[in-house]
């Protein structure tokens, strides 16, 4: 991230002066996936990649912004009916409403932005944006409130003003990261714990695919009753489970013939997937890669068979990671194309990236992208 990048756009675009300059980063998830909305664990960590805003308090009321990526400025009031029509401004516009929401003063500024966080790779670059402005907006107008309350303020900016009805996980990674650390986190009551992440003789990288399949958000949703299915069939038996995270293999196996094959793999895969999270904790304390990779693995298996959220060219990804000697690898994310997340020994990377660019382009017709990344801080001033 370029800290003189943005300062000189903010000079050219204002009024000469400077301002306060804060960032946010981006995430990975290194296990546990598709367990937030069954009340499981997630694992995120942040990255060295992220989003980076200049701001000053310009004495009106007006927010005037510049996207330095997009070229493109607007400005806008701070009342509800001031929204701005700049899909990337809705961000900004909504960390301000939902602070006034909770009582925060903010007023007038000059902002301009620019970031490094791949758009579309799955590393959360809109949960980045918004964890910069809540988090510089609360620091410049003193506005008290809490970290907890902040990732909260991103994510109701993407519930009421983006139209994406997300988790917390991503607002939460970005807010409160740590470097050289993961966070667990307990999706239920969002207690969490940093595990320390330092895989030395290790890279982390992110292949991207570069494939969307379409299918993405009627096929969640379906992932989604099916859990819900599967809850309500074992609830009858043990009244006391409200969420998959709650129930077991044994339970599931009781139901298994009041529900559909494809409910019951889908189960299967969630009770696995939040019990291989808790054994990569455990594994990773230790300092046990090897483990941890073995779990990745499990993941990838899973979600490619059990719960059918993977794609061909995930697969082949996650084949080619196994057959160059990768630690561990899976696809990160909600599926159906984005990212495959890979921990690879520092002496196997390079034959490992250049077959797998090389294989994949072959097979596909296109080249993926390589994103190496490294474990960093959350929002903070620069």
């Amino acid at each position: 991230m370029d800290i003189e990048h943005v300062r000189s756009r903010f000079i050219k675009h204002f009024d000469g002066t400077t301002g306060f300059v804060y960032a946010s980063p981006g995430r990975i998830n290194l296990i546990g996936e598709h367990t937030d909305y069954n009340g499981g664990f997630v694992f995120p960590g942040a990255i060295d990649k992220g989003m980076i805003a200049e701001i000053k308090p310009n004495g009106t009321d007006k927010v005037r912004a510049y996207s330095i990526d997009l070229k493109d400025y607007t400005e806008f009031g701070l009342n509800e009916e001031d929204a701005p029509r700049a899909s990337w401004a809705r961000y900004i516009f909504g960390v301000c409403r939902e602070i006034i929401k909770r009582g925060g003063k903010i007023a007038g500024f000059n902002t301009a932005f620019a970031g490094d966080v791949p758009l579309g790779a799955g590393m959360s670059s809109s949960a980045a944006l918004e964890s910069t402005y809540a988090f510089a907006l609360n620091d410049m107008f003193n506005c008290g409130i809490d970290k907890f309350e902040l990732a909260k303020i991103g994510q109701a900016t993407e519930h009421n003003y983006c139209g994406v009805n997300c988790g917390i996980m991503d607002q939460f990674a970005s807010v409160f990261g740590k470097e050289g650390h993961l966070i667990r986190l307990d999706c239920r009551s969002l207690e969490y714990e940093y595990v320390p992440f330092d895989p030395k003789g290790y890279k982390v990288v992110l292949i991207d695919s570069v494939v969307k399949h379409e299918l993405a958000s009627s096929a969640y949703n379906k992932r989604r009753e099916s859990c819900e299915a599967v809850v309500a069939a074992i609830k009858k038996r043990h009244p006391e489970v409200e969420l998959l995270r709650d129930a077991d293999m044994k339970m599931l196996d009781e139901v298994k013939n009041e529900v559909s094959a494809e409910d019951y793999r889908r189960a299967e895969y969630v009770i696995e997937e939040i019990q291989r999270l808790l054994d990569a904790c455990d594994a990773l304390e230790k300092g046990d890669y090897k483990t941890v990779g073995e779990k990745m693995y499990g993941t990838h298996y899973g979600m490619s068979k059990l719960y059918e959220v993977s794609c061909e060219e995930l697969d082949y990804l996650n084949d080619v990671a196994r057959e160059c000697g990768v630690t561990g690898s899976r696809v990160m994310g909600g599926g159906f194309g984005g990212c495959t997340i890979n921990l690879v020994p520092e002496d196997k990377y390079d034959n490992f990236i250049t077959t797998a660019v090389k294989g994949f382009t072959q097979k596909f017709g296109k080249e993926p992208k390589v994103y190496p990344v490294k474990i960093g801080a959350g929002s903070r001033k620069l």
